[in-house]
């Protein structure tokens, strides 16, 4: 039973490397007087934006508290200390959010001054403060959930039967659930924010003043810059910390169902996850040493994005070697049955084999969707000689064509992987498709602060090469951005699924009738909500961006010499602005997540319940995939004409009318790829763990828990055999008689 005290140790070894490398980003030079002027902006809006968010959240956290500990309380299949388990899953989710604000905003500068040496200094400088982004998160999930595990199981080994260490797993969703209830917030409001100030400076500054982008003349760039930093950042640290921990739990609930005679008292199915977790963190780490690029390389995109890919393959095939060895030293040897399904330990392997696939194969669609230089994107510049609406026409096909191949890919991916090795498959393959998630971040948060660095390049007027070398980098995190979004999608399909099933489990459903009416409503009615999710959050970053238009307009007209550079733009007007939009508007959506499961369960009962996940999970993740990849096409679509596009035999350069045009795409794909379209993974495993938590007392009020289903439908039957004790730990073995 000691293995399980590796866990905690994975994640306290990825907060020291965090530690170290956070130490050496803030050694780099900040560059002159003016730049860190500006950064000093940037770092003081961002975290007066984090000040203000989490002093809302922190009585959302003390009342949903307190009703998770009364529902613990009161029902005798729940305990109280979910509460608690809540409280530290939301505040481990704040952490996280809060260790990406600060590496980023003191890695921007840094890499802004780095970029007047060379493109490989920019990039190290950028790349190790991703790194200590995605290992801060990493290492809080692995430690909290790790840590956790090993309290409640010593908690309740009093009771000395199975049931209990069922209990035990069912009360780590209350952490899963505070770290996904933050990611939403975080991510939603943040995306708000981050939009409000991206579509104002653009269309007023960009589109109708004709000024560059971060021009210091306009009033919105100090809010756009630190937009980056709460909605790509911040608001992305707690939506994967989020992922990260719900694919873990959803292993460890169908693990504890799992019928496994082994070295670990039976579960071994539980630990499986979470070492593979730690794994992860260390070929992460390792992963982070190929992330490299010579100083006599060239000024492109394709020198970066080898480099980033080298890091992300290297950790993936070494993860993918080691679960190999992982898999057979934990699990046994023999047949372990899931809800009538036997595997074996090689099928296991296989599951994560094909789990790692999706995720590479997913990554790779999205890349070639959203990267300069592909199909995708050089038919949506074509479409912008003819102006604006075509555009958008372009963009709207691309996302939607982009579905396509992910789906199939999914799809292939949940049929393997329960061929191979049931629903415990499906959930230890997106277990091995997040393994690497430490690594992941650390590609994706590089991406805003590159963009940043260009912003303080710009508006510090650094010379023109300083801004080439930062638009390189930020032309690959849009890449990268979009990449991570279809990966996050991806693994949130397969965790929904596996969480799905342990809310049947839970629940003592035998399964989902849609032919019953009321079951079939609630279907329709859980594949509306990521509709109204994603239209209340374009809407409110309409109105946000509306108030921002408005706010520079005036500034324009009323501030005497702000276009001549004479007048000093009031940037803490517009910082204002976007703060407070994204903090009201958040609460709806936020709300109808976590409220809606809530409604249907105790109104309609579990089977419904069931029926409103499946049509949230099919509908949310499509969203997902399509507001992800045409935002970052078109996002893509804009950049390319600031080193020239050909159309029909004529170069178009930036303030061209094609590259207008290109502008308008790109302000209407913004809400889509940072506000909306992330925010769908988040919403459907959310719902999904809101059920979970509250399927016991479903069960309990419905009256549908059933007597224990035979592990095995085959002639075989498998008893309990005597009790054994290791150490604290008591639990029933199963043998085949």
């Amino acid at each position: 039973m000691n293995i399980v005290y590796l866990v905690p140790c994975f994640g306290l070894l990825a907060l020291l490397f965090t530690a170290v490398k956070s130490a050496w980003v803030s050694k780099q030079d900040a560059g002159n007087d003016k730049m860190k002027e500006i950064a000093q902006h940037i770092a003081e809006g961002a975290m007066a934006f984090l000040k203000s968010e989490y002093k809302v959240l922190i009585y959302f956290v003390i009342i949903a508290a307190l009703l998770l500990g009364y529902m613990g309380a009161t029902h005798e299949n729940s305990h109280w200390s979910i509460a608690l388990a809540f409280i530290i899953g939301a505040v481990f989710s704040a952490v996280a959010g809060f260790i990406g604000m600060r590496i980023a905003t003191k890695a921007n500068v840094r890499t802004a001054h780095a970029a007047r040496t060379s493109l490989a200094k920019a990039l190290q400088v950028s790349f190790t403060g991703g790194s200590v982004m995605g290992m801060g998160v990493a290492g809080l999930a692995v430690l909290g959930l790790g840590s956790l595990f090993i309290i409640l199981k010593s908690y309740f080994v009093a009771a000395a039967n199975t049931a209990e260490m069922i209990k035990t797993i069912e009360v780590l969703t209350g952490f899963s659930l505070g770290a996904e209830s933050i990611a939403l917030f975080a991510r939603v409001g943040g995306g708000i924010y981050t939009k409000a100030a991206d579509v104002g400076a653009d269309l007023v500054g960009k589109v109708e003043a004709g000024i560059p982008e971060d021009d210091p003349r306009n009033p919105a760039t100090i809010a756009d810059n630190v937009g980056d930093n709460v909605g790509d950042v911040a608001g992305m640290g707690a939506d994967l910390f989020g992922s990260y921990v719900a694919t873990v739990l959803a292993t460890m609930v169908l693990g504890s169902e799992t019928v496994s005679q082994d070295a670990f008292s039976g579960i071994a199915p539980i630990l499986l996850p979470m070492i593979i977790a730690g794994a992860g963190i260390i070929f992460s780490m390792i992963g982070t040493l190929f992330v490299r690029i010579s100083d006599a390389a060239g000024l492109n995109t394709g020198v970066v994005q080898k480099a980033l890919n080298l890091g992300n393959w290297g950790s993936i095939v070494l993860t993918a070697v080691v679960s190999y060895f992982l898999v057979n030293w934990i699990l046994p040897d023999n047949t372990m049955v899931l809800r009538g399904h036997e595997f074996t330990r090689g099928e296991v392997f296989g599951a994560i084999m094909v789990g790692l696939a999706v995720g590479t194969l997913i990554s790779i669609i999205t890349e070639y969707y959203t990267a300069m230089g592909k199909r995708p994107v050089k038919s949506i510049i074509r479409q912008s000689a003819t102006g604006a609406a075509t555009n958008i026409i372009g963009g709207l096909s691309v996302g939607m064509e982009s579905t396509t191949l992910p789906i199939l890919v999914l799809a292939a991916g949940i049929a393997g992987s329960f061929h191979l090795a049931g629903l415990y498959g499906v959930a230890i393959a997106a277990a091995g498709m997040m393994a690497t998630t430490a690594m992941q971040l650390a590609i994706d948060a590089f991406g805003p602060i590159a963009d940043n660095a260009g912003g303080i390049a710009e508006m510090s007027e650094l010379p023109k090469e300083v801004r080439e070398k930062t638009d390189i980098l930020d032309a690959v995190g849009n890449t990268t951005a979009a990449t991570g979004k279809g990966f996050a999608i991806a693994s949130a399909a397969l965790t929904a699924l596996a969480l799905f099933a342990a809310f049947v489990g839970v629940a003592g459903i035998q399964g989902i009738d849609i032919y019953k009416a009321n079951v079939l409503a609630g279907l329709f009615v859980g594949g509306m909500i990521p509709f109204i999710f994603s239209s209340l959050a374009i809407a409110a970053v309409g109105r946000a961006a509306m108030a921002m238009v408005e706010e520079v307009r005036r500034q324009f007209r009323e501030i005497p010499g702000i276009m001549e550079g004479t007048g000093k733009p009031e940037y803490d007007k517009c910082v204002a602005i976007s703060t407070q939009a994204s903090i009201r508007e958040m609460m709806l959506p936020g709300a109808i997540a976590l409220i809606s499961p809530l409604l249907v369960g105790f109104l309609a009962g579990p089977e419904v319940l069931g029926g409103f996940l499946a049509g949230a999970t099919v509908t949310g993740v499509l969203m997902g995939i399509f507001q992800n990849n045409a935002g970052g096409a078109w996002d893509n679509a804009k950049k390319s004409f600031e080193k020239g596009v050909e159309i029909n035999g004529e170069t178009y350069y930036k303030k061209s009318e094609p590259h207008k045009a290109s502008v308008t795409g790109d302000t209407v794909g913004d809400p889509f790829k940072d506000t909306s379209g992330p925010s769908m993974n988040i919403l459907i495993k959310l719902m999904s763990i809101v059920s979970l938590v509250i399927a016991p007392t479903l069960a309990e009020i419905f009256h549908t828990k059933q007597p224990p289903v035979p592990p095995t439908a085959k002639t075989e039957t498998v008893q309990p055999a005597a009790k054994t004790v290791s150490g604290k730990a008591t639990a029933y073995l199963f043998e085949k008689k």
